[in-house]
């Protein structure tokens, strides 16, 4: 029988790095499985971006989805074993870290966090796509009609919800477990029950996904070209996964909770976001609605066209609770990441970023300062719509070039014969033996077919002018080039571990199973 000494001090993944414990250590397993599903948020992405796959490529877009949860799911295996060995704040950047190098571990980190911050202004327009509808009241700016009404108005709406999370986050990571996690209740439960709604009123069967309905044609590359443009649907859902094991820090039991709570969450949002994507196309009371491919249609007009009486409002108070707790999520995972740089110095004004609130044992700082810059972007779509978008598609390639930085590694360790690490087995943690290596194989083959794909230059996807189609070339290289330039006077000679954040010295002893930083 395994002792189970995660509560153990020096037993919870931070003695690899010498880190001290400063953060609460209160989340509890659904708070943690919970992390993770909000930040994919079922609700949140598939009614986001329903539109354009289908819009794209017809019906049979959605064997994307399974697509897309096989790739990820490789990816998030290997995650799971590292979180069962480093469950850690910033898992990705601290993962790269130590399985790479110093430099590779700050690239990664760079791109994640600010993707991380670009993906928080994203998540917040939601909410104009939903709570005008809810109720015309909502609508603060202007009547809707006015040419930058809805704009400007979708500015306000997610200023008001980027304060609301940075409060909550600066009053410390008790408060923003418990409603996160009852958010996620409630959109779980939503979830299901729109799942069965559709699948009660189906009107064809499911022969409709094999044929191609006249999608792709004249095109080149036929059918396939069109599927690959409408699986940035999938991709741009399935992903985030990683917050469960970067609260680890703030996690009870962190090496046995956080592996199980990210295939909890990528396996939960695969098959109940799957069902309400199958059904509704097999409930959609006519394929050939051109509203079905709009955004002011998509997977919200048919599920609003099957339902009855108050259904509808209490369909659109979840979807707000949905975006209300992916965009808790999405910020809370975004001040994790630049805690876990700024105590390593990483950051410009690192000993601020990495100061610990004594009484609520959080980063107060990274909360304010990660709100006041997805404000400031947020701005930007008022008058560049085309080039928000193309920034927040951009975002997720840097996240999926974040990942790749940590199962590229991985592999090179599995290869070189120092990963797993034999503690994981001995000590009853998770890890996957002799399928590690084909998964891992996967993992890094699937992120970079991933990344060319979201990156290659379309103009359905980029528009124009020039420097939005190759936007993930230009944007991407202005972004690393800039944090390289500061990595290259300045902090590659300070980075290293704060001394109000390190761990008393002490002799360790040795071992073979312990990885080269």
């Amino acid at each position: 029988m395994a002792i189970n000494t995660d509560n153990v001090p020096g037993d919870n993944g931070m003695e690899d790095f010498g880190y001290n414990e400063s953060l609460d250590r209160s989340i509890g397993k659904f708070a943690s499985f919970a992390a993770g599903v909000s930040y994919i948020s079922i609700l949140t992405g598939t009614f986001q971006l329903f539109y354009f796959g289908f819009g794209t490529a017809g019906p049979a877009y959605l064997w994307s989805w399974p697509a897309v949860f096989i790739g990820q799911m490789a990816v998030a295996l290997c995650f799971m074993e590292l979180a069962a060995k480093y469950p850690i704040a910033g898992a990705v950047y601290n993962w790269s870290k130590i399985l790479g190098s110093k430099i590779v571990g700050w690239v990664s980190g760079w791109l994640m966090l600010t993707a991380s911050i670009v993906t928080l202004a994203a998540v917040v327009l939601a909410l104009q796509l939903n709570l005008p509808r809810l109720w015309s009241g909502f609508q603060l700016i202007g009547d809707g009609t006015g040419s930058k009404d809805f704009a400007a108005n979708a500015v306000l709406l997610g200023t008001i919800m980027i304060v609301f999370t940075t409060t909550i986050n600066a009053l410390g990571v008790r408060l923003m477990a418990m409603i996160n996690s009852a958010g996620v209740f409630i959109e779980l439960i939503a979830a299901v029950m729109i799942a069965i709604l559709l699948a009660a009123n189906i009107t064809r069967g499911p022969d409709v996904f094999f044929s191609t309905h006249g999608y792709g044609a004249g095109e080149t590359g036929g059918y396939l070209s069109a599927f690959l443009v409408a699986s940035l649907a999938s991709g741009y859902v399935m992903y985030g996964f990683d917050t469960a094991s970067s609260l680890g820090e703030e996690t009870v039991e962190p090496r046995r909770t956080a592996p199980k709570a990210i295939l909890r969450a990528i396996l939960a949002s695969f098959v109940i976001g799957g069902a309400i994507l199958v059904f509704a196309v097999m409930a959609a009371p006519d394929l050939e609605d051109p509203k079905l491919g709009s955004p002011d249609g998509s997977l919200q007009y048919i599920v609003e066209a099957v339902m009855w009486g108050p259904l509808g409002t209490i369909f659109l108070c979840c979807i707000v609770v949905a975006v209300t707790v992916c965009s808790l999520a999405v910020h809370t995972a975004a001040i994790r990441l630049t805690f876990a740089m700024a105590r390593d110095n990483a950051l410009p004004f690192g000993e601020k970023l990495a100061r610990v609130h004594p009484k609520t044992q959080t980063p107060v700082v990274p909360a304010i300062v990660i709100g006041v810059i997805a404000i400031l972007i947020l701005v930007v779509n008022i008058g560049q719509p085309q080039i928000f978008t193309v920034l927040t598609s951009i975002a997720i390639i840097m996240i999926y070039l974040a990942y790749l930085m940590v199962t590229g590694p991985l592999l090179k360790k599995r290869l070189q014969g120092t990963w797993p690490p034999k503690d994981l087995k001995a000590g009853g943690y998770f890890t996957m033996g002799r399928w590690g290596l084909p998964v891992n194989i996967l993992a890094v083959v699937w992120g970079a077919g991933m990344a060319i794909n979201l990156a290659w230059p379309r103009t359905a996807v980029y528009g124009t002018p020039w420097y939005n189609q190759w936007g993930a070339f230009v944007y991407i290289g202005g972004i690393l080039g800039l944090g390289l330039l500061w990595y290259g006077l300045k902090g590659r000679n300070h980075i290293g571990t704060l001394a109000s954040h390190a761990a008393p010295a002490k002799v360790a002893p040795e071992s073979k199973d312990v990885v080269d930083v």
